[in-house]
């Protein structure tokens, strides 16, 4: 099987670029792939190409089968690549331009995409995380986000959750980090960090692949309500996930998103959780990225 050679543009965004290598190694683990790892182009050049068909600085690079672009900066080099060199245009997250403009748009569901040709729709954002086969009964994550533009934040409230998480199974080790959008306030009022049961590790101690190693590892987690994307990656390791409960500052996508997936039986609210004191973990396996990728192979490159 020869390879599928693969343009990659990334706009340096860490969020933007772990959805894009995650469907890049989801691809890899179908078929061989050569990924190609590019800067997009400025507007302007962008916009040249596209008149032109040629751009010097893509010459010597092998032609792509496919060109892959998350963030609204790659979508015009997307359109510029695939006019130069051929391939097929696949944008990840729900375009600036118009959708016909894409062979593939792979849409998060809560973003209300368009049932129609040429678009995939996503529960979430794809990622780089692989479903674990060595969760521990015993080990729990508790991941905290911070104020967003759809989110307010309570330090009082969201302590009150995490001590009663807490006390509720001492015999689960926890582990607590932090985002680098987490107020300072959060921290220095923790007084749960005093339970024997938890460990506080704050997101400057931690590297890029710490997160990771902890989600192959907790068989529970609960993340702040803010965190879409952690929750999402923790449902693709294949844990039991909870939301924690933040102000919400009017209503919005993402809210309706983590709503859908409660109601779907993927995650449990806190408030539900009081209720019973338990963790659901559905039985069918999370991995949109390889869903995705699976996708494209079966339908462009058999």
């Amino acid at each position: 099987m020869s390879s599928l050679v693969i343009w990659r543009f990334s706009d340096g965004k860490a969020g933007h670029d772990n959805q894009s290598r995650g469907l890049c190694e989801a691809l890899a683990r179908l078929r061989p792939v050569d990924v190609v790892t590019l800067a997009p182009l400025p507007s302007g050049a962008a916009l040249l190409t596209l008149l032109r068909g040629r751009v010097s600085a893509w010459r010597d690079l092998p032609a792509p089968d496919l060109l892959l672009g998350t963030g609204h900066g790659t979508h015009l080099s997307l359109l510029a690549a695939r006019r130069s060199q051929g391939g097929r245009a696949v944008v990840l997250m729900r375009p600036s331009l118009p959708l016909r403009c894409f062979d593939l748009c792979l849409i998060p569901e809560h973003d209300a995409p368009p049932r129609r040709p040429g678009v995939l729709v996503t529960r979430g954002v794809l990622n780089r995380i692989q479903p674990s086969a060595a969760l521990e009964p015993d080990r729990g994550l508790l991941l905290i986000g911070g104020p967003s533009s759809h989110f307010d934040w309570d330090d009082v409230g969201l302590q009150r959750q995490i001590t009663r998480i807490v006390a509720a199974d001492p015999t689960t080790r926890w582990v607590l980090t932090t985002s680098r959008r987490t107020p300072p306030s959060f921290l220095e009022t923790l007084t749960v960090s005093a339970e024997p049961g938890l460990t506080v590790v704050p997101v400057t101690e931690t590297g890029p692949d710490w997160l990771p190693a902890q989600l192959a590892r907790a068989s529970r987690v609960w993340a702040s309500a803010d965190s879409v994307s952690m929750v999402y990656e923790a449902l693709t390791a294949g844990a039991a996930v909870g939301v924690l409960d933040v102000p919400s500052k009017h209503p919005s996508r993402v809210g309706w998103g983590l709503r859908q997936l409660a109601v779907q039986g993927w995650v449990t609210p806190f408030t539900d959780w009081q209720r019973s004191q338990r963790l659901s973990r559905p039985d069918v396996v999370f991995n949109e990225a390889e869903r995705c990728a699976r996708w494209m192979s079966e339908q462009w490159f058999v």
